[in-house]
């Protein structure tokens, strides 16, 4: 007799349909034979299936068993085709009858007592369900609320093998998961930390602004204790909140991988990744043998921090490059490319030498010319050409610290970003991009006329500091930034001057 169900496969972040069939034939001997290209776990499943069919009450087989996981070219991985190889050996061997398994995906591994345990990629797996004209989609309670998420399709929560044959045979109704984004909104889309919380450093808050409002890179140079790491963890409280589209982007990713936090079953805010500069370029971009994203895709929609850069692996810090420039990453393996997502906002800090001090006016450096040298020559020519905006985090006075006076908020920050935001919005509305930071070379001769003043004052800077023509572009997408926050069409010299400002560290640091 044979038994069809349907079920997804996840490779990368994406989930593709599987068929699982399932054919018991008599035989001599018992025997359970498992075809489609699956990898160890997938046919180690036989052995949790049979001792979880018969510790749920039901019969083991004892005939030949073959099951296919059609299509037979896609790798199957992983423990979710449990449940549903389960439920067609049921089925093929007549203990149970149901019409409902076309209308529905089933995933879902099965503990040797029928208990059903949560898988990877629910969200996925729920998208690739409903594009596949499925009614519903049967998975563990674990991943229900995730999977719930997507509008358009049943999610039916089983907590055990008997559960799910109870519901495909119409002996126990379940309800959908209901889900309301409203709610979680209000319950996982607030921040705990304000730029309330850093005392001083106006003039970082300000570039932080800048960054913020037009989707700019940013490297912070200072020495130890002066607030970097505070400043960057809170750049994602001033950022726009979440759309449902990039919400659901951003969630894809981190189900795939597992990363999704307790309780959470939906990022609602942006994510803030911070790699330990012992990261592999795999751990960073992606990869294995098995691709799989790395930080930069975690950190899409959101912000990756690099602390201390200089003490990155050369080789692992150029990687980024490519990705910095084309929002994603392609990694390539022998069974095909797979490609992440990588839109994301780079925070760099680092000191300003080995020991930290340089510059301090408070401790003296002992650090030799050579050392200081060697140090900053981590970190290539081409990486920081693409940082938008350096700037100097200097010490905070005493008197800026025992200060009561509020400085400057996360609202106010956020109002005037999203203001700025609004002006990219209807300047780019024809177009994929809607950031001044991602303006391609054509975008940039439209958007960025300069007044006579402003263009002498470039034409200069670019003398004098011998800029690159991607510096010359960073600024002029800089400069955009800052007219918009200052609600001006025109670019002026003003407005070009604090830019140009934004570019000139790494001259003095890595010139001298």
């Amino acid at each position: 007799m044979l038994a069809r169900l349907f079920t997804c496969s996840l490779l990368g972040i994406e989930a593709h349909p599987v068929e699982v069939e399932v054919d018991i034939s008599p035989g001599a001997m018992p025997r359970t034979i498992l075809v489609g290209l699956a990898e160890a776990a997938v046919r180690e499943s036989t052995h949790r299936v049979e001792r979880a069919i018969v510790n749920s009450g039901y019969t083991r087989p004892i005939d030949r068993v073959v099951i296919n996981l059609s299509p037979a070219d896609l790798p199957k991985e992983g423990s979710r085709f449990d449940l549903p190889i389960a439920l067609g050996l049921l089925t093929a061997s007549g203990q149970v009858a149901s019409d409902q398994f076309e209308h529905y995906s089933v995933v879902g591994e099965l503990a040797l007592d029928g208990s059903v345990r949560p898988v990877k990629g629910a969200l996925s797996m729920a998208l690739s369900a409903r594009a596949a004209g499925r009614r519903g989609l049967v998975l563990p309670a674990a991943n229900a609320r995730e999977a719930a998420v997507v509008e358009g399709i049943e999610v039916i929560s089983v907590g055990s093998l008997a559960e799910a044959v109870g519901f495909f045979t119409g002996n126990l109704p379940l309800d959908p998961v209901e889900f309301s984004w409203e709610t979680a909104r209000d319950e996982l889309g607030q921040y705990s930390i304000d730029y309330a919380d850093v005392k001083g450093q106006e003039m970082a808050k300000r570039a932080v602004t800048v960054a913020a409002a037009g989707g700019h890179h940013l490297l912070m140079i200072g020495s130890p204790g002066t607030g970097k790491t505070l400043l960057a963890e809170r750049l994602a409280t001033v950022l726009p909140r979440l759309s449902r589209d990039e919400s659901l982007e951003t969630t894809r990713i981190w189900s795939a991988v597992g990363r999704l936090p307790e309780g959470e079953p939906l990022l609602l805010r942006r994510p803030f990744r911070r790699p330990h500069h012992t990261v592999s370029e795999a751990g960073l971009v992606g990869g294995g043998s098995k691709p799989a994203p790395g930080e930069i895709s975690l950190a899409h929609n959101g912000v990756l921090f690099l602390d201390e850069l200089p003490e990155f692996n050369r080789k692992t810090l150029e990687v980024l490059r490519q990705p910095l420039e084309e929002n994603a990453v392609t990694i390539s393996r022998a069974i095909g490319s797979l490609t992440f997502p990588a839109r994301l906002m780079l925070v760099a800090a680092m000191n300003p030498c080995p020991c930290g001090y340089r510059g301090d006016p408070r401790r003296q450096c002992t650090c030799s010319p050579q050392q200081i040298e060697r140090y900053l020559a981590r970190i290539s020519g081409p990486l920081l050409d693409r940082i938008d905006i350096h700037i100097e985090v200097p010490p905070v006075p005493f008197r800026e610290l025992s200060d009561a006076a509020p400085g400057t908020d996360s609202a106010a920050i956020a109002e005037q970003v999203a203001e700025a935001r609004a002006v990219q919005a209807k300047r780019f509305r024809r177009s994929t991009e809607a950031l001044n930071g991602k303006m391609a070379p054509r975008q940039i001769r439209t958007h960025c006329k300069l007044q006579p003043d402003a263009e002498t004052l470039l034409r200069a800077a670019m003398e004098e500091m011998g800029l690159s023509a991607r510096a010359h572009d960073k600024i002029l997408r800089i400069s955009r930034t800052i007219a918009d926050l200052a609600g001006s069409e025109a670019i002026d010299a003003g407005h070009l001057s604090e830019a140009i400002n934004y570019r000139t560290l790494d001259r003095r640091y890595w010139s001298s």
